[in-house]
């Protein structure tokens, strides 16, 4: 189950936020075969000032990074197909697919500590 942090400049209603972290959830679902209730993404709203932006983005407020950690293993092509499939659902909040930046960090299994503290290579 993959991690994801979304980072934003805007603040959105709460439904929104739900509704957000829900595309996010689906994106995963439909590229890394992430099951429906193997949830863990988390919606971290910036004041402006605290959260830069690349000063060519004319929309600086819809200013989007996705950071995902997750388990190797997975396709080049796979990954490929998450990013177009974020930028594309993100796009429904009016995040234009250039203001969106997506972090994937693959971590090895002795790196994970779940299950009541049991390393994930250990299962």
């Amino acid at each position: 189950m993959p991690h994801v942090t979304v980072e934003v400049r805007t603040r959105y209603t709460p439904e929104d936020e739900i509704r957000l972290l829900e595309e996010v959830h689906e994106a995963l679902r439909e590229t890394f075969d992430v099951a429906a209730g193997a949830r863990c993404e988390r919606l971290i709203a910036h004041e402006p000032h605290r959260f830069t932006c690349p000063a060519s983005k004319p929309h600086p407020e819809k200013w989007t990074v996705v950071t995902i950690e997750s388990f190797p293993g997975r396709s080049t092509d796979s990954k490929r197909a998450l990013y177009k499939r974020l930028v594309a659902r993100l796009q429904s909040f009016g995040i234009p697919p250039d203001h969106v930046a997506i972090v994937l960090h693959e971590l090895p299994r002795e790196n994970w500590g779940l299950r009541g503290g049991l390393a994930a290579c250990d299962f």
